[in-house]
């Protein structure tokens, strides 16, 4: 099915666009853009080039895609900006696209960013993510599926969050929140596992005692990270969602409260 254009849109005619589009008057899209099928592109959003957007989103009124980076180490380098499906981007998000010559800002699948998000140059994001209004993410950080954050949280660069972590509203931090927890306060505090997402996730319930008692041992203990790790291998039964914190920790270069 072709795609609905308002003739009051301003589209590149270099740009690629796919079936069954819907796209709004005042719209801006540039020259270097491509978007998949069945997208809906609301009045007022600007799409620059080296956007990538795959099929099924939907782009409120206000948006930046691929705006060039807030990174003083830009020199004008062709990059871009991957999103795949099913997202939905709300009023006035801004996504800047990478850094560096072919560098990538990612976004992945079925992920909700509210209001006012902001997500920086060469980020990574996962699928099934929650971004709460005006959450705040620098630049180089990565953010595991299924992570919420809550309103106003600010991720600062070169940080990760692990699968299903979820950040409350108001926290801002500088270190590693691993997976399958809650992290918040000022300071930043361990909340405990986060249940109520991994019961969701399918997570059996005795896994989730395996994954308290792992963090038990990190956030309890008085020993290095190092030492955590190899005490969570000793003590704590293997499982892929135990393999995953030990990797996390593995390659981590500052774990929140340690």
């Amino acid at each position: 099915m072709a795609s609905e254009i308002s003739s009051k849109a301003e589209i590149s005619p270099k740009a690629k666009i796919g079936n069954n589009c819907k796209i709004f008057p005042f719209v801006y899209i540039e020259d270097d853009v491509e978007i998949g099928d069945n997208c809906i592109i609301f009045p007022f959003v600007s799409i620059c080039d080296g956007s990538r957007i795959g099929k099924s989103n939907k782009i409120h009124q206000g948006s930046v895609i691929a705006a060039l980076p807030q990174d003083f180490n830009f020199r004008g380098e062709k990059s871009y900006v991957q999103i795949g499906d099913n997202n939905v981007i709300r009023e006035n998000v801004v996504i800047n696209r990478g850094t560096h010559r072919d560098g990538v800002t990612k976004i992945g699948n079925n992920n909700f960013l509210l209001e006012g998000v902001h997500i920086s140059h060469d980020t990574v994001v996962g699928d099934h993510c929650v971004f709460g209004y005006g959450v705040k993410v620098a630049g180089d950080c990565e953010i595991h599926n299924g992570v919420i954050f809550s309103s106003s949280a600010i991720q600062n660069a070169n940080t990760r969050v692990g699968r299903l972590a979820m950040i409350q509203a108001g926290t801002s931090f500088s270190q590693d929140i691993p997976p399958f927890v809650i992290a918040g306060g000022k300071p930043l505090e361990y909340g405990g596992p986060n249940n109520t997402m991994m019961h969701e996730a399918g997570i059996d319930e005795k896994v989730q005692k395996h994954i308290a008692n792992a963090y038990r041992l990190l956030f309890h203990g008085k020993t290095s990270v190092f030492d955590v790790v190899n005490q969570i291998k000793e003590q704590v039964p293997d499982g892929p969602e135990i393999q995953t914190i030990i990797q996390f920790l593995e390659k981590s270069r500052g774990i929140m409260c340690k």
